[in-house]
C-alpha cells in the first residue's frame, strides 16, 4: 500500500507521511476531524503539520457540507511559475539589482501600492472579466465591504511568512519566474467573517473541535459562504497573474538585450475549496496545503527560500482525491526557529541565493522546513516530476 491507513471514527486516515514522524498535535486535528458526521474521506500529504483550525496538508471530502477553518484565512492561496527562454549565460554575476527592481515593482509584507494596478498596461495581460470580477465585490459580505480600496491596492502584491518571488533555474540552466501568494487581507477578513458566523450555528455545538464548524448545503449560510469563497479564491489568482505581469516586466527590462519569451504560465491555489465527484459522489473537497494532482494536471510544489522546488504533473490518484503535497511544510514552529536559528545559521543555507539574510526572515530558514526531497519520495504515486528549480533570487516579505 502506498500510503499508510489510520483508523478514524468515521473515515480512515489515509497518510501519504509516516505517522511516526506527524507532530502530536497535527494526529490530533486529523482524529478530530474524521469524527465530522458529513466526512467522506481525508487524505494527508507528506507535507502535514499542525495549523490553526485545521491541519495543513489535508485533504477533506465532505458531503453536503465545507468547513471554512478547513480552507484556512488565505483563502485561494497558492503558486504561479513560468518558464522563459533565459538561459544561467544571460545572468550577471551580481543578482542584487535584479532583486532591488522586483522588490521596487512588488510591494512586499505589508505594503501595497499606491493606486490600484492597470492591468491593461502589463504586456499581453488576459483582461477579460477583470470588471465582471470587481463587479461583484458589491455582493460580498457587507461587513468586509468597506476593504474595497485596499483590496484594490493590494492586488498584485506578495506578503509576507511563506510567501515568495523566485527567479530560478533548472536543471538544464533554462530561467523560471516562481511566485507564491494568496487573497491578501481581504482573503484574511472574508475567512474570520464566516468562521465566527459557523462557530455560532446550531448543529456545530457538539463538535469536538470548534475550529470544524462546517456550513451545510441548501442553507443561507453555506450560499454566503460559498459566494465569498470563490470570489476570494479568483482574488488569488488575478493576485498571482498581475504580480506575475509586474514580474515579466521587469525581465523585460533587465534584460532587454536577450529578448526574453516566457512560456504558458502554470497556476495552481493550495487553499481553497472545489466541486468535484468520486465513485459516483458528488463532494466539496477541501484542500489546505495541498494541490489538485489530477492525471496530467501541471503543479507546483516549492521548497524553502534555499532549497529546490518541483514543476509537477498529476498522476490521478483517486484514493488522495487527486491531491499532493503544497510544498515541504514546516518541521518546527516559527518561534521555535527564531529561538532555535542565527543569523550565521541563515547565511549559511541561503548560501548562493540573493536574498534577504537578516532577523526579519530567520523563522523561513531551510531547516526550519522538513527536506523537499524527502516530500518529493512519499509522493511518487501522486505526482510524476517535470523540473526540478533552484533559486538564485528570492524575495521576501
Amino acid at each position: 500500500m502506498p500510503y499508510t491507513e489510520l483508523p478514524g471514527a468515521r473515515v480512515p486516515i489515509r497518510m501519504w507521511a509516516d505517522p511516526a514522524e506527524v507532530d502530536p498535535g497535527a494526529l490530533d486535528q486529523l482524529r478530530n476531524t474524521a469524527t465530522l458526521p458529513w466526512i467522506a474521506g481525508l487524505a494527508v500529504m507528506p507535507d502535514v503539520h499542525y495549523g490553526k483550525g485545521a491541519t495543513v496538508g489535508s485533504v477533506i471530502a465532505m458531503r453536503d457540507a465545507v468547513c471554512p477553518a478547513a480552507v484556512g484565512v488565505d483563502i485561494g492561496c497558492g503558486m504561479s511559475a513560468v518558464r522563459t527562454s533565459l538561459t544561467a549565460n544571460d545572468l550577471p554575476g551580481d543578482l542584487s539589482h535584479l532583486r532591488a527592481r522586483i522588490e521596487q515593482a512588488i510591494p512586499v509584507g505589508r505594503g501595497m501600492h499606491a493606486s490600484p494596478v492597470d492591468p491593461g498596461r502589463l504586456h499581453g495581460f488576459p483582461t477579460a472579466g477583470w470588471e465582471d470580477f470587481w463587479s461583484r465585490f458589491g455582493t460580498v459580505a457587507e461587513a468586509v465591504r468597506f476593504r474595497r480600496e485596499r483590496a484594490g491596492q493590494q492586488m498584485g502584491t506578495l506578503g509576507s511568512g511563506n510567501h515568495m518571488i523566485e527567479f530560478c533555474l533548472d536543471s538544464e540552466d533554462q530561467v523560471w519566474l516562481m511566485l507564491h501568494s494568496g487573497s491578501r487581507n481581504i482573503g484574511k477578513e472574508l475567512a474570520e467573517h464566516h468562521i465566527g458566523i459557523a462557530q455560532a450555528l446550531p448543529h456545530n455545538q457538539g463538535l469536538v473541535d470548534r475550529d470544524l464548524a462546517v456550513f451545510l448545503a441548501r442553507t443561507p449560510q453555506m450560499a454566503a459562504y460559498r459566494n465569498d469563497l470563490y470570489w476570494a479564491q479568483e482574488y488569488a489568482k488575478h493576485n498571482r497573474a498581475v504580480m506575475m505581469g509586474l514580474f515579466k516586466d521587469v525581465v523585460r527590462k533587465e534584460f532587454k538585450k536577450a529578448k526574453p519569451v516566457f512560456e504558458q504560465e502554470i497556476s495552481c491555489h493550495h487553499n481553497y475549496v472545489a466541486e468535484e465527484r468520486y465513485e459516483g459522489v458528488d463532494l466539496l473537497v477541501t484542500r489546505k496545503g495541498a494541490i489538485r494532482a489530477g492525471s496530467g494536471e501541471y503543479g507546483i510544489i516549492p521548497g524553502s527560500m534555499g532549497t529546490s522546488s518541483y514543476i509537477v504533473k498529476g498522476l490521478g490518484n483517486a484514493a488522495a482525491f487527486n491531491s499532493a503535497s503544497h510544498g515541504a511544510g514546516r518541521r518546527m514552529s516559527r518561534n521555535a526557529a527564531k529561538r532555535r536559528f542565527t543569523l550565521k545559521d541563515l547565511e549559511e543555507q541561503t548560501r548562493g541565493v540573493e536574498c534577504r539574510k537578516d532577523a526579519g526572515v530567520i523563522d523561513e530558514i531551510p531547516a526550519a522546513y522538513k527536506p523537499i526531497e524527502q516530500v518529493m519520495e512519499r509522493q511518487r504515486d501522486l505526482v510524476e516530476v517535470v523540473a526540478k528549480l533552484k533559486q538564485v533570487v528570492c524575495v521576501k516579505g
